[in-house]
């Protein structure tokens, strides 16, 4: 991996929802400094959004999903 142990942070995230079920989900955080060596930064064109933002029903339906934690 290209990255320092210091440079990447990786977050578990759990939750019991209503129903009982537990879910979970996985953030991951990498220092802006590590990524400017792998030509990844925020000058560059591809590091902005190039296409449109999804219908306002996509977001809706990602708001109702059970799998997003609010």
């Amino acid at each position: 991996m290209p990255f320092a142990t210091d440079d990447i942070r990786v977050d578990l995230m759990r939750a019991r929802h209503a129903d009982g079920r537990v879910g979970c989900a996985v953030g991951i955080a990498i220092r802006s400094v590590a990524l400017r060596p792998l030509g990844l930064h925020p000058d560059q064109p591809e590091a902005q959004p190039t296409h449109p933002s999804p219908p306002a029903w996509w977001h809706a339906a990602a708001d109702r999903s059970p799998w997003v934690q609010t």
